[in-house]
C-alpha cells in the first residue's frame, strides 16, 4: 500500500468528498484506511452500570484506501503516488509535481 500513517489525503468520494484529513491507521490486510475526522458514525452505546447513562459516541471509521488521494507537500494538490529507486532507497515520488512526498 502507498499510504502511511500520518499521511494528509484528500476524500474522492462519500459524504466528506472534498475534505482534507491526516491518516490515523492503516489496514493494509484489508486496504483499508482510517482518517482523522472524515468518515464520522455515531455509535449508540447502552448504559454498562446501574447509574450510567447511555449515550452517543463519533468514532471515525475505516474507509477503502481507493477513496482517498495523498496531498502533495509541494504543490498542495491530490496526487498519485510513484517511486523512485536510488540504490538500495526507495522514494515516494508526486506523479504531478515530481518532488518527494
Amino acid at each position: 500500500m502507498k499510504l502511511h500513517k500520518g499521511d494528509n489525503v484528500k476524500m474522492l468520494s462519500g459524504k466528506d468528498r472534498n475534505k482534507t484529513g491526516k491518516i490515523v491507521s492503516v489496514h493494509k490486510e484489508d486496504n483499508q484506511v482510517v482518517v482523522e475526522g472524515l468518515n464520522i458514525i455515531k455509535r449508540h452505546t447502552r448504559a454498562r452500570q446501574q447509574g450510567q447513562k447511555g449515550q452517543i459516541i463519533h468514532k471515525e471509521r475505516a474507509i477503502s484506501a481507493a477513496s482517498v488521494a495523498l496531498v502533495c507537500k509541494s504543490c498542495g494538490k491530490a496526487t498519485r503516488i510513484g517511486y523512485k529507486i536510488n540504490g538500495d532507497d526507495k522514494t515516494r515520488v508526486c506523479k504531478k509535481c515530481g518532488s518527494e512526498v
